[in-house]
């Protein structure tokens, strides 16, 4: 079963029609959506307006995802053995053996992580 996320005027819809008393049932035929998504989407906060509630599921979906392991100390370490001439097969072999993997550095590099040229590649 597929679903999509209440898009924006789908939350400022049900907070009218909300307002006008409508039952969620109501609402969710009106926007031929489930009854319990309209039920969940209006119980999730406790001062419902469609502008926090767009507020709020921005804020979830940026919870979403892996976290990145790119950190200050991890980025010294890279530049300077980068600098020094070594691949991101040897830094990861040597220093970061199974914590990290070299197409992440190459990714880190090639996307302006690391500030460190193209050049200092073998």
């Amino acid at each position: 079963m597929s679903y999509c996320h209440l898009t924006t005027s789908e939350r400022t819809k049900i907070e009218v029609l909300k307002g006008l008393g409508y039952s969620c049932r109501a609402i969710a035929r009106h926007l031929n959506r489930s009854h319990t998504t309209i039920s969940r989407e209006v119980k999730r906060l406790n001062e419902w307006s469609a502008e926090k509630a767009q507020w709020h599921a921005a804020a979830q979906k940026k919870k979403c995802g892996a976290r990145s392991k790119f950190t200050a100390k991890l980025h010294n370490v890279i530049e300077e053995k980068l600098k020094a001439t070594w691949s991101s097969e040897q830094i990861v072999g040597s220093l970061f053996q199974g914590k990290l993997s070299f197409k992440t550095i190459y990714r880190w590099l090639y996307s302006g992580k690391l500030r460190v040229t193209l050049q200092v590649l073998r």
